[in-house]
């Protein structure tokens, strides 16, 4: 019994770079979305005050159910 043969040749095989560079870049996206949103909340602490701040986040939770 022999080993499998592949289902396509090498040349049919997409580019890994196009991949690495979409995954990077989602990557980045996510990394940038995140640091927006913990500035967004610092921000938010700061100039509210840590009780508002919570009053706040705890509405909008509470909203969403």
């Amino acid at each position: 019994m022999g080993m499998a043969l592949p289902l396509s040749s090498p040349a049919e095989l997409p580019d890994n770079l196009s991949a690495r560079r979409t995954g990077r870049a989602v990557a980045i996206a996510g990394v940038a979305l995140a640091a927006t949103a913990f500035l967004a909340a610092l921000a938010l602490w700061l100039h509210y005050g840590t009780t508002v701040f919570f009053e706040t986040i705890a509405g909008g939770i509470a909203g969403c159910f």
